[in-house]
């Protein structure tokens, strides 16, 4: 498998997207702000796509302000994935933040099923604060992304300098975070139980990545260290998720609530690896998947409470129409 990042002009790309397929390219990210916000280069490309190249998986920067009906019926027809810049308007010295907009978009995509992730940057644009920063990471997670990224984090960006109202510490608890979010939601694949932990800890999502921050400097996993999340195995950071979780609960006096977590996290990164990887898995519960599997579990405190233990070993394998699972034994 043959994958590319380049930018590219509309016309350099449709020139070249016949010849992916002998050239043994199946994935593709197109970077290009020119075309994040126009409508019919979008719908172009979707097109093209569509008729010349069927099975690449195309990675595609589009603006909020770009995402309508229209375009994301296009979108349906092509594998791919939604790269969507999230930052706020610039209105004299403050940031202004649009929650509407993103919420209403993150909510058509996900109804349509369509893949999608975040791009985040902090201290970038004038007005930015240490607290706008994590009211956007906290607003952002709850939209339920595929995955959050932050091209600081690669140096892809100028590297932010302190002000008046985001001091250079900030910016390093903010650095810090983003890479707790990168290491734990992004590579961790917790997109589907993510904003049921928090809610069980009764604790906020960028509280919780500032206590996981910590965790990894303390087991030489930080950002400082030879970790990079990007190049880790996912059953790697599955392991580390689960001793984290482990210690947060007794932490909040609430260790009755880890197994029905770690069995969320089990069986979702499980079929993760079925999907991404092609990986079978047998994982082990303590309670039936059925219903860890259920919306009803999305309510870890209430689950607990009132769900029967069962312990069983599933297996995940995959089948014609996706990833499924069978008990196998107790």
């Amino acid at each position: 498998m043959t994958s590319g990042e380049v930018d590219l002009s509309v016309q350099e790309f449709l020139k070249e997207l016949p010849s992916f397929s002998k050239k043994g390219i199946t994935e593709f990210a197109l970077h290009d702000k020119k075309i994040s916000s126009d409508k019919s280069a979008l719908a172009e490309i979707c097109r093209a796509v569509k008729k010349s190249a069927p099975d690449l998986f195309l990675t595609l920067q589009i603006a909020v302000s770009a995402l309508d009906k229209n375009l994301v019926h296009l979108l349906q027809d092509i594998y791919c994935s939604i790269e969507i810049p999230l930052s706020g308007t610039e209105k004299g010295a403050n940031l202004l933040f649009d929650k509407k907009i993103y919420s209403s978009k993150a909510q058509m995509l996900n109804t349509e099923g369509l893949v999608f992730g975040f791009d985040m940057a902090y201290g970038i644009q004038p007005g930015d604060s240490f607290k706008a920063f994590r009211d956007r990471l906290d607003f952002a997670v709850t939209l339920y992304p595929n995955h959050i990224d932050f091209a600081q984090l690669q140096g892809k960006m100028v590297l932010p300098r302190s002000t008046g109202i985001y001091s250079s510490k900030d910016l390093e608890f903010s650095r810090e975070m983003a890479f707790a979010c990168q290491t734990f939601y992004s590579a961790g694949r917790a997109v589907p139980w993510f904003n049921s932990v928090v809610k069980s800890l009764k604790i906020s999502p960028t509280a919780f990545f500032a206590d996981f921050s910590e965790w990894q400097r303390c087991n030489n996993c930080s950002l400082d260290s030879d970790f990079r999340p990007d190049d880790a195995k996912q059953i790697d950071v599955e392991k580390m998720q689960l001793n984290f979780l482990k210690q947060k609960y007794e932490e909040k006096h609430k260790s009755m609530l880890y197994d029905a977590a770690a069995d969320m996290v089990r069986l979702n990164g499980a079929f993760s690896r079925m999907v991404a990887e092609g990986e079978e898995s047998i994982v082990e519960t303590r309670y039936n998947p059925d219903d860890i599997l259920s919306p009803y579990s999305m309510d870890i405190a209430r689950f607990a409470e009132s769900a029967t233990m069962e312990s069983c070993r599933v297996k995940i394998f995959s089948t014609d129409e996706g990833p499924d699972y069978e008990i196998i034994g107790s």
